[in-house]
């Protein structure tokens, strides 16, 4: 073979490589591996696997595991009360995300700590190499104005630490803003109804992949331990469009804070 041919034989193959479809060549990208810290918002309708399965339904593997207490805040996890062993798996693992979700009234209630312990935990992850991401929570239903507070105490620590931040909170707010009926809360009105989970879910799944969310279905499933298929999410199809349009059209640059 002549030198000439190979070299048209090398071009025909790298052409051939460049107009492979994207859905084949994403099939052996390495998962994307996240812990997430936190309390109740976090495991309310099992949020992390609701993301993975969202991850699955989209031909992409998300691992995510969780170190969670309810009504726990970040000086519990740093201090490892309640036998909390946050800090261990983020010494010991290997993630690419950790997620940290402090107690709801934090910003509010004590925003020294959260200032504090928001900080400790970024230098931490930041040590490991891996990312520090901030999940804004949402106002209590009783008192949207709240959601000012939050948001900013939110904002300024994802600034202060340069971490990313997904402010599921500002979500939640146009979402009712836009839909009333459509109830986010729990009966408490503060935690998640299954509905709100699903839309932190959605919001997670974009920010994790920049990905839209408009194929994902309204039924996330999984299976149990032996088997058998287990629903972690039924929601109504006409909701589920409502939340993925919401999220697909929200300005994803505030969904990840400036590096």
């Amino acid at each position: 073979m002549n030198c000439n041919r190979r070299k048209w034989i090398c071009q025909v193959f790298l052409l051939a490589i460049l107009l492979l479809p994207t859905t084949l060549l994403g099939q052996n990208q390495e998962p994307i591996k996240v812990l997430f810290v936190g309390n109740s918002y976090t495991y309310f309708w099992n949020l992390p696997q609701q993301v993975s399965a969202i991850a699955e339904s989209q031909g992409i593997e998300i691992i995510a595991r969780q170190s969670t207490v309810g009504g726990s805040n970040l000086e519990e996890h740093w201090n490892r009360k309640r036998n909390t062993t946050s800090r261990d798996l983020i010494e010991n693992g290997d993630w690419d995300f950790v997620v940290m979700n402090n107690h709801s009234m934090s910003t509010i209630d004590t925003p020294e700590d959260f200032d504090k312990y928001g900080k400790l935990f970024a230098d931490l992850i930041k040590s490991k190499g891996e990312e520090p991401v901030f999940y804004m929570t949402w106002a209590r239903k009783w008192n949207p104005l709240m959601q000012e507070t939050i948001t900013n105490g939110y904002n300024n620590l994802a600034k202060a630490t340069d971490s990313h931040l997904v402010p599921v909170g500002p979500i939640w707010m146009e979402s009712i803003s836009l839909q009333p009926d459509i109830d986010l809360y729990f009966d408490d009105g503060s935690h998640p109804s299954p509905e709100g989970s699903y839309l932190t879910a959605l919001a997670f799944f974009r920010f994790f992949t920049g990905k839209n969310t408009a194929s994902i279905p309204n039924r996330l499933e999984t299976v149990d331990k032996d088997g058998e298929k287990l629903y972690l999410a039924i929601i109504d199809p006409n909701t589920a469009d409502f939340f993925q349009q919401l999220v697909d059209g929200f300005d994803f640059k505030t969904l990840k804070h400036e590096r």
